[in-house]
């Protein structure tokens, strides 16, 4: 019998480990609350930033607003993206100046809705614990940077795309919902994700898997690889083709007064069949890449194999409802957040299939007598 001993890992690597995991578990919590403002048309509950109508604690009433108020938060936000488009001017972003100061929905105030503007606030709440929970963990990967600078430096990184985050919602506020704005926000939370499941997988010392099985890996299949890089991507290109598509439900959904709910696919543009389309496209790539990985007799690359395919099946019964049962409103924010879980779940196969291959290419095959 055989007795493999493993030395006890260093205590700073398991509170890195858990302090980074708590992060992605809040920051895809945080998309999902961000689904729900979306969904319930509460972006612009709170009119300007960081505060909520000038407090820290929102109002529940009307009453205790100024009979003035939409004047008031329209003129403060006019005057900010004012002063963001001299600067990006100044930095050379001409035209993306212009666009930023004569977008129209800027003028536009909405009226208070005690509902509406908490839920944006909870939405912001949790966006300031994700600062500090970012925070905590670049304090814990400190150690990792003389032992593996890249966790240090990967975990640094995600600290600075909260921080840029927290500077672009700011800027989706003050032009009320710009377009491009959310776009980019959407596509920077799918970076942070990236960085800290990099991260994360790093510090793990078993995270190649069991031994036998990483022997058993044939060498065409180490190719796999490029395939999960690309479907990887392409679900990222998905999740931004969605935003866009949502983007052009909320202008629907305003022409008609958010009402007759079942009409609003009909009257969406050809980014939604596209986006349509794509789904089928990706269901069959990664069916037959899930198929390879379940190949490799490694369970834990298997075990990802089967929660990608349950995650983009629950993704596209997701999206077939809304196109189907006329757009409800609390299957909405699970789309999205399916979505951005299905990149995370791709990103990690992919990290941990590159690490595996690694190993199986360094390990010399077992000659066989006869």
């Amino acid at each position: 019998m055989l007795f493999y001993f493993q030395m006890k890992q260093p205590a700073f690597v398991g509170r890195f480990r858990f302090t980074a995991t708590l992060t992605i578990v809040a920051v895809y919590l945080l998309i999902l609350v961000g689904g729900i403002v979306r969904s319930t048309g509460s972006g612009m509950g709170c009119p300007d930033w960081p505060k909520c109508f000038g407090q820290w604690v929102p109002p529940t009433e009307a009453s205790q607003l100024p009979a003035d108020y939409k004047e008031v938060y329209t003129a403060q936000r006019v005057a900010k993206n004012q002063r963001v488009a001299v600067t990006l001017q100044k930095l050379g972003f001409t035209q993306v100046a212009r666009e930023l100061f004569a977008h129209p929905t800027q003028y536009i105030e909405t009226d208070f809705n005690a509902t509406k503007t908490w839920i944006e606030y909870l939405n912001r709440v949790l966006g300031a614990l994700i600062g500090v929970f970012i925070f905590a963990t670049v304090v814990t990967s400190w150690p990792f940077l003389k032992r593996d600078p890249v966790v240090f430096w990967a975990t640094f990184l995600s600290f600075i795309t909260v921080g840029i985050q927290g500077w672009l919602g700011s800027l989706v506020v003050s032009t009320n919902l710009l377009p491009e704005l959310v776009t980019i926000h959407m596509a920077l939370a799918l970076v942070l994700v990236a960085l800290l499941i990099w991260a994360l997988v790093r510090t793990d010392k078993d995270a190649v898997g069991e031994g036998a099985s990483q022997r058993s890996m044939q060498p065409s299949q180490v190719r796999l690889s490029g395939l999960l890089a690309v479907l990887a991507v392409l679900s990222f290109g998905q999740i931004i083709l969605g935003t866009q598509v949502r983007e052009q439900i909320d202008v629907v959904a305003f022409g008609m007064n958010y009402l007759n709910r079942e009409q609003w696919i009909a009257e969406l543009g050809n980014s939604f069949k596209v986006h349509r389309t794509f789904s089928a496209l990706l269901l069959i790539g990664n069916a037959y890449a899930c198929y390879q990985l379940f190949k490799t007799n490694n369970p834990m690359l298997q075990q990802l194999a089967g929660a990608t395919m349950l995650v983009i099946g629950l993704e596209i019964l997701a999206g077939i409802t809304l196109a189907y049962w006329a757009m409800p409103a609390a299957v909405q924010p699970i789309h999205l957040t399916l979505g951005t879980l299905l990149f995370g779940v791709q990103f990690l196969a992919l990290i941990r299939f590159r690490r595996v291959a690694k190993t199986a290419q360094s390990t010399p095959y077992p000659t066989v007598v006869a």
